[in-house]
């Protein structure tokens, strides 16, 4: 799945396929400028920063058990964010430190480093996620992703794709070739 935040004529949180398809809005209520977002990969939640309502907040892949992790005028410096562990990370623009918040209650705000001009932040670790079973766009043995000559996406589930073309292609009648 894709997750993504929109703040446009209407703010929202959406999830998608890979492919664009299934599009969902998964939070559109109560919420005005979501501009960074963070997934916990194992237990399925999002967490998002809302600068204009100046809150962190987090909910299910469905959009359900929506509850509020911080509040306060703090988060409007904020920028970028990152779940790991017990805890959020994220950048105060205002004074360029790196922030650590625990987050199940807000509480353990921690600033941990100053960076100059940090505008995103990422925790890279050698376990991020759940190994990846084959898929459907493995390469198959002449070496083409999934069997698409240019692009593959993964669809709605690992055992499905989509094939796509780069700019300037159009996708054959076979719906796996560029021409």
């Amino acid at each position: 799945k894709l997750f993504f935040t929109d703040y446009g004529n209407t703010a929202k949180v959406e999830r998608c396929d890979m492919d664009g398809m299934n599009r969902t809005w998964i939070v559109d209520s109560k919420i005005e400028q979501p501009t960074a977002l963070a997934l916990d990969l194992i237990n399925k939640y999002v967490y998002w920063l809302d600068i204009y309502l100046e809150s962190v907040e987090v909910v299910d892949y469905q959009g359900r058990r929506r509850q509020t992790i911080t509040k306060g005028r703090q988060i409007r410096h904020l920028c970028g964010l990152a779940v790991f562990e017990n805890y959020l990370y994220t950048v105060n623009s205002d004074n360029l430190s790196i922030l650590r918040i625990n987050r199940y209650n807000g509480t353990d705000v921690q600033a941990l480093a100053r960076m100059d001009n940090a505008k995103e932040i990422r925790v890279y670790h050698k376990r991020p996620q759940a190994a990846a079973r084959s898929h459907a766009c493995e390469a198959d043995p002449h070496g083409m992703p999934g069997g698409c000559s240019h692009i593959c996406l993964l669809s709605s589930s690992y055992k499905a794709r989509t094939c796509r073309c780069r700019t300037g292609f159009i996708l054959g009648s076979d719906g796996r070739s560029c021409k």
